[in-house]
């Protein structure tokens, strides 16, 4: 009964979304978008749209993502928005983060990529125009790919903060203790392998076409830099999302190397009582604040 009720949900908000979506004005970027994509699909085979395509979206996303923060650190005015304003970025720690990114990116990460194809092949997975999901079926697996990847990080990286285990592995990323957006793939190869499978749990369970897998890369990309990025920028969309973590909360687990475990939600902290040493800290930070202004 309760599958049924669930489904029936399910169904409901489908169609509501679906008739919102009919009266919407049309994308103009969309028949720019369809020419790239045929175009693409006319001019490469599928192996180097999975393994090359993948590679280039994951890359040009994840930098072009990290120039915010990067320029942040020169503004003045965003200064007053930096979560450890007494710990500034230097370049010899950035200069440090992008070598081991690059090692990190193509002799860890570009040898899975090199599997998109053959995964894409067993499950039999369209690349075609005609068979790509709309916005919102996207969006929505998106947000299940968020919800899979997000409990299997949070068990897995407090698995990895346990004290028998903690500096072989997991201390390399909170070598910083002020992270920056750049720093959020800076880790250990082996923990780029063990909290990186979570990335591809909610790719089996959802994926019905190759779009999806660089949807989710930008969004997981996305997610993570910016609660690296160090900065509590006010109107940041993402805090729009139902439940989001952000950049404040993640830059605590940083600052003192426990609590909020968790990658993109509140849930699983909240549930275990992982972030009550992070409400403690808002409290006074609140008190702090409410006596400055008297």
């Amino acid at each position: 009964m309760a599958m049924n009720d669930s489904v029936n949900i399910l169904n409901s908000a489908y169609l509501a979304v679906e008739y919102i979506d009919s009266f919407l004005p049309d994308n103009p970027l969309q028949q720019p978008f369809k020419n790239a994509w045929n175009y693409m699909l006319d001019n490469y085979t599928k192996f180097q749209i999975a393994t090359w395509g993948s590679l280039i979206v994951h890359e040009v996303s994840y930098f072009l993502l990290c120039v915010p923060g990067f320029i942040f650190q020169f503004i003045p005015y965003m200064q007053k928005y930096k979560i450890q304003q007494d710990k500034p970025e230097t370049w010899e720690k950035q200069w440090k983060c992008f070598k081991t990114l690059l090692f990190n990116h193509f002799f860890i990460q570009l040898p899975l990529i090199c599997g998109t194809y053959y995964f894409t092949e067993y499950f039999n997975i369209p690349y075609g125009w005609e068979e790509m999901p709309r916005w919102y079926i996207l969006v929505g697996q998106c947000f299940g790919c968020a919800v899979i990847e997000d409990a299997w990080h949070y068990f897995l990286h407090r698995l990895l903060h346990h004290k028998r285990i903690y500096k072989y592995i997991h201390k390399v990323h909170h070598e910083f203790v002020s992270p920056f957006g750049m720093q959020a793939e800076y880790a250990h190869p082996l923990e780029t392998l063990i909290l990186g499978a979570g990335f591809f749990i909610g790719i089996v369970v959802f994926c019905n076409h190759v779009v999806l897998l660089w949807a989710w890369v930008i969004c997981r990309l996305m997610e993570t830099i910016d609660v690296h990025s160090g900065y509590d920028v006010p109107l940041n969309p993402l805090h729009l999302v139902p439940f989001y973590a952000g950049a404040r909360f993640h830059d605590f687990h940083h600052m003192n190397f426990i609590g909020n475990y968790a990658s993109t939600f509140t849930w699983w902290d909240r549930l275990f009582g992982t972030d009550s040493q992070f409400i403690a800290y808002q409290e006074k930070e609140k008190k702090k604040q409410c006596l400055t202004k008297k």
